[in-house]
Parts: C-alpha cells; structure tokens; sequence
C-alpha cells in the first residue's frame, strides 16, 4: 500500500525540554493508523508537526514526507496551500477552532473559495453538500448555516471543524481527538462518516484518541505512545491481543474500570432534595425577515422528575436534547418559561435574594471544560474559593483559606497548589480543581455536566472514583449529565433519557441500560462505544477476509 505521509525519527522540544523523541510513523492510502495515549503524551503535538503548527519557541528535527516533498523545510507560504487542501486536521476543541465572529456557512466556504477558487455561490452550494455529508441537513432548514459557532451545540460544532476539514477533499486527514465532545449516537455517526470517507476518497487518516474502544473500532495500525516515544505499534487485533509494555497493560485495564458500586442504591424518594414540575424552556430563533413572525425552539418541553437526598441521578441524551438547558435552568442561571424547580422546598426564581443566596450555596455546579469557567488571571486558591463569598459574613479570611486547602486535599489535590494558576494543572486535575470549587460550600446537590468526556481513559477513571468515593463519604446528591453512557451506568442509581427536550425514559439505572423500553434509548445503547465489543467485530471480519 502507498505510502502518502511519512515522519521519521521527529523530535520535538520546547524551550530545551524535550516533547517528542525519535517518533516514526507511515500513512497509507485509504488506512487509518489509531494513535493512543495520555495527555501529555505527545499525540497533539505529533499532529501540529505534522501540520507545521508548532508553537512559538519550538524546536524540531526530523523529516516529514507528503508526495515526495519533506515538509519541514517548506515556507509558510507552501504550508498554506498545503493545509486544507491536502492536509487537513480536525481540532479538538471546536469552539476555539472556529471564529466567533463569521457564520457557519462562510467559515465552510472559505477553504473551498481559497483553494478552488471558486465564486461565493458555487462555495455556498457545496458548503451545503458538505454540511448534510456530516449530518447538520437538517439543520440547514433552520437557518444553521447563518448562524455563529456560540448559537450551536458542542455535536454541531465538531460537525462543522470536520465539514471545514473534508470541504477540499485532503489527500491526508488528521484527526485529534474527533468525537470527545459528542454523545454516542452522534459520535457512531461522525467514526462511521470518517470511515467513508477514508474508504471512498481513499484518503489516509491519523486518528489521535484516548478511547480504546474508538480506536479499536477504527484503525487498521495503532500505535501507543508515552511521554513522546511510541512504546508499541501494530496491526488493531494483534497489537490488542499481545500486548507487551506495562503502559499498553494499564490503559487497556483503567478503559474498562467500573466505580466499586454502592451497596444500597438511592431509589425511593421520601422528601425530594430537588423536584422539576413541567419545566418549559425556549428561545427565540432568528426571524427570516422583518415581515414575518418571530418562531420559538423548544429546548426543554415539560420535564418533571425528582431527586432524592444522597441520590445519583444520570441525565443522557443527544447533543441538543436540552440537558444543558435544563442544567442551567436547575442553577438559577436561566428562569423556566413555564413550569416551578423547588430545591429544598423553595422555587429559586420567586424567593429574596438572601433566600436565593442561600440556596445557591446547597446547589454547584460541576462544568464540562474546567479551563473555560476558570479565570487564568486567577490562583487556584482565589477559583475554588469564588462561591464562599455566598458566606462571606460567617466566614473569617482564615477560614476561607483552611476550607479551600481541606477541599483541595479531599479531591486529591495538595494544599501547595492553591498558589498555583489554572495553566500550570494537566486536565484531570483541572477537573479535581472544578470539583473542589463545587465541593467548597459543602452542598447537598452538584450537577456534573459532561465532567469526565474530555478525560482520558486513566484520568477518567479516577475521577470516576472520586465522584463515587465523596458521594459514599459525604452523602451528597448528584445530577450527573453525561453522554458517556458507562460513566452514567458506573456512577447513577436512576437514569433520565431525554430526547428532542422531552423525558422518554426514566427508572433505574441498571434497568434502564439492560432492557431499555423506548427505541430512542435502545439506539443510544447499542451506539455506545465497547472496547471488547469493537475487538471481537473486528476479528470477525478478519476472520472471513482469511477464509
């Protein structure tokens, strides 16, 4: 098979420290090589040399080699009519990829105008095409391609990175981390997208993930890496089947980690810490012109459940199904348009301020990116202690510091790093960072949204852990939104599925998840990614290419 993209022996280093040693890989047409590994292991950093996107201060030897050119050698200049054409990379964090201030349409357009040349609206007829290849076609009857990258789903915007990513057609996609953002029918979706399109364009791709199962699922070649140096490589299965470094070892064991689970599971509600009555929520959406009447989207469409003291209750569904709108409603963030949230037997939108106050401290808020709703100007110790200032008057400057420092300790953390600033903490402790925050007012309910996806596998697994241990140790009530169907299952004793803003399943979890009901959540269980599901398909399909 052709060989399309070649690194050799790449070494990178920042500032002297060394990032990447000797690492050596091959793309071939029409294959996909899975690249795994922790964070900080050097995967990004593979994909930027690649890309020649190294940041200020960096320093690289080694070849890398695109139709015969060694890339390290060419100009900004060449590097710009490479990139988008026939290198193409699919960034991480969509938010940060795309500009805030352009539509949706015009950012697809830009790469097909730029490298095609062509006119605005051939651009624009193919940016459709291209949005209904990665699944938004019926979002283009809402006027999604005239909206901005903030008035979209997390699901939609990773959509549109890999819309803009594919619109020229590249000869080599890299892929870092596709689908961390997206829930498990979305993300079965967007692999089998990426899937086609490696077959059909014949296409080489590097997949860079922390999720085994993806991976397995995916790739033809996977190679494992560690602190810059790719520790063990081979073909999917065999490499699955014989692994031999201590490091492969522990990633395969911490992806398939279980919580111990709890030994009574909270079921019946007595007195409901949390009761949501037939909460409405919607927003306005764009008029098409002055002339006509202004349409609302239902994002939350008469929901009512409860949750009891010392409860874990999982919320799943879809990207867009309105879990997060109703998160920000339950946080007194956003007044339901119709409908009553009591919490602790009182509504937080008509009570006084000082009632409301109160409230605020029983209630916290775990979020999915801990580096967004940090302040970076900030130290730890100022962030995690933010909401006592709901108890300012009880408590002395000495006291906020002590309580800080005990919270820091009890999610794993040293009192040492409340001196230190958010940039200076690897992910999963940044994570440990916005659950001290939460932890700090010592409150009866935290609602977690998407705590654990943008984690990896190892990572995961013990804040996984903690969530388990301070919910057994403190008794504390949790409202664990997620799409990680296994994080919910390991984590929960009742389960919600919302669908479309509606509640269309609810009991417990264990149920739920072994004999769903509703065929919208027999679709998302069958979608979720399983790692000896994926491995045991594949030998499958070996099998009958052999015989």
């Amino acid at each position: 098979m052709t060989s399309v993209f070649s690194a050799t022996d790449l070494c990178v280093s920042i500032s002297g420290k060394p990032i990447l040693r000797n690492v050596s890989f091959d793309l071939e047409q029409g294959k996909i090589l899975g690249l795994v590994g922790e964070s900080g292991s050097g995967k990004s950093m593979s994909a930027l040399s690649a890309m020649q996107l190294l940041p200020e201060g960096a320093h690289q030897i080694g070849d890398l080699m695109f139709e015969g050119k060694n890339l390290t050698r060419a100009t900004d200049t060449e590097m710009t009519h490479v990139r988008g054409k026939d290198i193409s990379m699919v960034f991480q964090e969509p938010l940060t990829a795309l500009n805030p201030t352009r539509t949706i349409g015009e950012q697809v357009a830009e790469g097909l105008r730029w490298h095609q040349g062509l006119t605005r609206k051939e651009a624009m007829d193919q940016t459709i095409d291209v949005l209904e290849r990665v699944g938004l076609g019926l979002g283009l009857e809402y006027g999604l391609i005239d909206r901005f990258p903030h008035q979209l789903s997390g699901g939609q915007r990773q959509r549109v990175v890999i819309a803009i990513a594919i619109a020229c057609k590249p000869k080599v996609l890299i892929a870092d981390e596709p689908t961390t953002a997206l829930d498990v029918t979305v993300q079965a979706q967007i692999l089998t997208l990426l899937k086609d399109i490696v077959r059909k364009e014949q296409m080489a791709m590097l997949l860079i993930s922390h999720d085994l199962a993806v991976v397995a699922d995916m790739a033809d070649t996977v190679a494992i890496m560690k602190d810059g140096v790719i520790v063990e490589r081979g073909p999917t299965c065999e490499l699955f089947d014989n692994l031999s470094h201590p490091y492969s070892k522990k990633l395969f064991e911490t992806s398939n980690h279980v919580p111990v689970p709890r030994q009574e599971p909270v079921d019946k509600i007595t007195q409901p810490l949390l009761k949501v009555s037939n909460v409405l929520r919607e927003y306005p959406l764009p008029r098409a012109s002055i002339f006509t009447r202004r349409q609302w989207h239902r994002a939350v469409q008469h929901v009512s459940f409860h949750v009891a003291p010392r409860q874990s209750m999982g919320l799943v569904g879809e990207s867009g199904c309105g879990k997060s709108t109703l998160a920000r409603t339950i946080l007194g963030l956003t007044p339901p348009n119709a409908g009553h949230i009591q919490f602790l037997g009182k509504d937080p939108y008509s009570v006084s301020r000082k009632d409301r106050q109160d409230l605020q401290l029983g209630i916290q808020a775990v979020f999915q990116d801990p580096y967004g709703s940090f302040d970076p100007r900030h130290t730890v110790e100022r962030t995690v202690g933010e909401p006592l200032h709901l108890m300012r008057n009880e408590l002395s400057r000495s006291q906020r510091k002590k309580r800080v420092h005990e919270v820091l300790e009890s999610v794993g953390l040293s009192s040492a790093d409340a001196n230190k600033y958010p940039h200076e903490f690897s992910g999963g402790q940044r994570q440990r960072i916005a659950i001290a925050r939460a932890l700090v007012t010592n409150p009866s309910l935290i609602v977690a949204d998407e705590p654990v996806s943008a984690l990896d596998v190892s990572i995961r697994a013990q804040i996984l852990d903690l969530f388990a241990d301070l919910r057994d140790r403190l008794g504390m009530a949790y409202l664990f939104i997620s799409h990680d169907l296994s994080a919910v299952q390991a984590i929960t004793d009742r389960v919600i599925v919302m669908n479309a803003g509606r509640i269309v399943e609810e009991g417990p979890t264990g149920e739920v998840f072994s004999n769903p009901k509703h065929p919208y959540t027999r679709i998302l269980v069958s979608a979720a990614p399983d790692l000896n599901e994926a491995l045991r398909k594949r030998r499958e399909e070996e099998n009958k290419h052999t015989h």
